[in-house]
């Protein structure tokens, strides 16, 4: 076998990895931009906005451009442009640097999110989307703890933590410039569990996106939502991530290891609902006993729900257009991130329950929904 090809997917999931890593680890930034560059509340909400503004258009111009040019050059180009996105905000840190460095971060970002999952396909099948998605999970859990414990140790807490985020994105594109194959995809392993005849883009999207709904809302529910509920204190949504993302990596090497079926979002969405009525039961101020109970369910949720979203577009999608497909998929997941403005701007005139109630109604519509239709097939 070619060295190239040989250690192509790990260049790939190291890919994503650094690129979870950058992307996420703002969160633990925010302190740091407040007390140090005085930047405001307003600033620091609208890093999160423009940041998803820029990922959007990553996430579908990625996939489809790589369907059609090739990943490698997507995929290393994305996690360079994340890389210097972070580095511009090394030395441009009032509010005019970082809105414009997460907007770049955002794109770059959603580059190599969707054409990285579509290669780990390409290259692994099944084996290679799981581990793609178990890889970004990874990144996005540890990214704020490798930047908090940087932002609490060395002596320029503005600069360092965006100094390294920049230069790993950097250095991993570089290695994969060496370590990765180049032409157009290749579906290295198809998958007989479906037939060619059944692949389509639509299919692909019918079961996918229902599965894509649950994952980021179940994550900010818990890190936002009822994060907020239990006090200002700053380490309270840092909690919440690390338990609900770590939580959701180690479901997915389970499921892996278990080769588990498409029951699992089945079980993923049912929990998102059984989460979201426990997030309601615990009203305007949930005990910390309840938080980190909701935060483990939705972990969960979060990490079924990735997982056989991300199965469901390998073995349904048609090869030459895994990802586009791919990008969708992950657009489908970011909408979760308004999941906390909807609710906020609903509760003065619905109240705290009612959004999450609705929300458990619509998890389990999902959930039975899939049921059905595998008991069909």
């Amino acid at each position: 076998m070619p060295i190239r090809l040989r250690y192509a997917l790990l260049v790939v999931l190291l890919v994503l990895f650094v690129t979870g890593w950058g992307a996420n680890h703002f969160a633990s930034m925010i302190p740091v931009l407040k007390a140090d560059e005085g930047l405001s509340a307003t600033v620091l909400t609208g890093a999160f906005g423009i940041y998803a503004l820029g990922l959007l258009p990553g996430l579908f111009g990625g996939g489809t451009l790589s369907d059609r040019t090739g990943r490698r050059p997507v995929v290393l180009s994305g996690a360079a442009v994340a890389g210097l996105g972070n580095l511009a905000m090394v030395v441009w840190h009032d509010s005019t640097g970082v809105l414009a460095g997460r907007l770049v971060v955002g794109l770059g970002a959603g580059l190599a999110i969707s054409a990285g999952t579509a290669w780990a396909g390409d290259l692994r099948g099944r084996s290679g989307v799981t581990s793609a998605g178990v890889v970004l999970t990874t990144g996005f859990a540890l990214g704020p703890v490798i930047t908090g414990l940087l932002a609490e140790l060395v002596a320029h807490p503005l600069q360092i933590p965006f100094l390294a985020t920049g230069i790993v994105s950097l250095a991993a594109a570089a290695i994969g410039t060496v370590l990765t194959p180049g032409g157009r995809p290749h579906h290295a392993h198809p998958n007989g569990m479906i037939d060619d005849n059944e692949r389509s883009v639509g299919a692909a999207l019918s079961w996918s996106v229902p599965m894509a709904l649950w994952v980021f809302s179940s994550v900010t529910v818990v890190v936002v939502v009822m994060s907020a509920r239990i006090g200002d204190d700053a380490w309270v949504p840092g909690l919440a991530a690390a338990v609900a993302l770590g939580t959701g990596v180690i479901i997915q090497f389970v499921v892996r290891q278990a080769h588990a079926g498409p029951m699992a979002g089945v079980v993923g969405a049912a929990l998102a609902a059984v989460g979201f009525l426990l997030c309601a039961a615990g009203g305007a101020h949930p005990s910390m006993a309840l938080f980190v109970v909701t935060a483990v369910v939705l972990g969960l949720a979060y990490g079924l729900c990735l997982r056989d979203g991300l199965v469901d577009v390998e073995t349904r999608t048609p090869p030459a257009r895994r990802g586009a497909v791919t990008g969708a998929f992950y657009v489908a997941c970011y909408l979760g991130f308004g999941l906390p403005v909807l609710v906020t701007t609903l509760a003065p005139t619905v109240g705290l329950t009612t959004p999450m109630v609705v929300l458990a109604a619509a998890a389990i519509v999902a959930s039975t929904s899939r049921a059905v239709r595998l008991r069909r097939r």
